[in-house]
């Protein structure tokens, strides 16, 4: 499963996120990934939840996300959600076509390999296609 929380800046996307992780945690067996730019969510999400702080290394490309998600992934099989917060903070390129391979992407590997994801994106969902609103939660 593939999910978005989309909106404008304040819009309570983060909170939603949070929410959902604590969810996971408390809820699933397996375990739950929390990818963010910034430390801003140590104190927010539990304990439990393998806090990524993507920041350091520098993403950019929507290729070094996805490498960094199989790595991840490969490192610990039990993983049953992976939670992206801030996505375009995390990637350079901001057009909808990019965004819409990348879930096309992530949609695949989710289902091959069993991992929910949640992405919060800052953007006006009114600006993209019926490819990108599908996954809109």
């Amino acid at each position: 499963m593939v999910g978005i929380i989309m909106g404008l800046k304040g819009s309570g996307k983060t909170k939603k996120l949070v929410d959902l992780v604590r969810a996971a945690v408390a809820e699933e067996t397996g375990d739950v990934v929390c990818i963010e730019k910034e430390r801003k969510l140590t104190f927010d999400i539990p304990y439990q939840a393998r806090l990524i702080d993507a920041g350091t290394y520098d993403i950019g490309s929507y290729e070094f996300l996805k490498g960094l998600i199989c790595g991840v992934h490969a490192g610990n099989y039990d993983i049953t959600h992976f939670f992206i917060d801030n996505f375009y903070k995390l990637v350079n390129d901001k057009s909808p076509s990019e965004l819409e391979r990348f879930l096309a992407w992530l949609e695949e590997f989710s289902e091959q390999e069993k991992i929910s994801f949640v992405i919060s994106i800052s953007a006006d969902p009114e600006k993209f296609g019926e490819s990108v609103k599908k996954y809109i939660i």
